[in-house]
């Protein structure tokens, strides 16, 4: 089959890459539409040592299911965290940290710039009739983006930041907006605070972050300075969640977290049913976020602009 090819930080694109032969309780997926994210950016430049075709966002088609012929021909979007269901994590609930996991495009499991993809059925979810192929590509992104709201409370009184207005932080503010919390977005370009004011959700420069004012800061950023301004945003006794992966290292003076008591909360993949139901009830449109889209035979290209300094969401066409 055709895929995108990641090995020793370069990517190239192949002919020759063997189709997925799916085991049993796997299905065979033909890629319909696949998004490039920052994750995708980073293993790159180094993030993670991952060799194999990269890719995690995806909407596509069940071409085989063993076993379980009611999925055929059903148009899918996937989980990516495929786990053993037998090791202590599993058994405690905590199937996303598994401690034998592979993941999809990241850790041991061929992703999705290609033209199929294997998966776990149990990691399947049918996506609705009505839904377009341009936004339920964007439910694995939105389902991290709830996942803040699994792990911490957010109420109507309460005054949230997301600092990074880019991709991701978009998605955060527009599922953080449902709540109606106290929500302000901080962001360095223009053009995506523009597409939250759209939606009426308050915008402003990073110049304009008050310190120690919010009760919980998203950090969005994907730069490790991220940290530090999230920092300087939140009250003493608040919380911080974070969002961002990067290749290095960020600094920042522990100290602090001490003395004001500070929460802080690592967080990543999320529900994928709220996710959906959240797209197809248009309670958050992630469409504008689309900058371009190239066939999979530009995959190539389709990186390289997806690396340019803010860009929005690149996607690329597998099928």
């Amino acid at each position: 089959m055709r895929g995108l090819w990641l090995e020793a930080q370069a990517l190239r694109l192949r002919d020759d890459l063997e189709a997925p032969t799916p085991p049993a309780g796997e299905a065979l997926v033909r890629v319909r539409l696949a998004g490039i994210c920052n994750t995708d950016l980073e293993l790159v430049r180094g993030y993670y040592p991952y060799s194999g075709v990269p890719g995690h966002e995806f909407v596509g088609t069940v071409e085989a299911a063993q076993g379980a012929p009611e999925w055929l021909g059903r148009r899918v979007v996937g989980e990516i965290n495929a786990s053993c269901g037998a090791c202590t994590a599993c058994r405690a609930g905590r199937r996303t940290h598994c401690e034998k996991r592979t993941v999809l495009g990241i850790v041991a499991r061929d992703g999705a710039f290609a033209t199929h993809l294997r998966l776990p059925i149990g990691n399947l979810h049918a996506v609705p009739e009505a839904l377009d192929d341009e936004s339920a590509v964007f439910t694995e992104p939105l389902a991290a983006a709830l996942e803040l709201q699994e792990q911490v409370r957010v109420s109507p009184a309460d005054r949230v930041v997301v600092i990074g207005a880019g991709k991701l932080g978009n998605l955060v503010a527009q599922t953080l907006a449902v709540t109606g919390c106290r929500l302000r977005v901080l962001g360095r370009s223009p053009r995506p605070l523009a597409l939250l004011a759209a939606r009426g959700i308050p915008t402003a420069g990073i110049d304009a972050l008050e310190p120690r004012q919010a009760d919980l800061v998203v950090e969005c950023t994907g730069h490790p300075d991220g940290l530090e301004l999230a920092r300087r945003a939140v009250r003493p006794r608040g919380t911080i969640v974070l969002k961002s992966t990067y290749h290095g290292k960020a600094e920042v003076d522990l100290a602090r977290f001490v003395v004001d008591e500070i929460t802080l909360v690592g967080s990543r993949c999320g529900p994928f049913a709220p996710a959906l139901a959240l797209l197809a009830q248009r309670q958050v449109d992630p469409r504008p976020l689309i900058e371009a889209r190239y066939p999979l035979s530009d995959a190539l290209a389709a990186f390289e602009h997806a690396a340019r300094p803010g860009a929005l969401k690149v996607l690329v066409d597998c099928h």
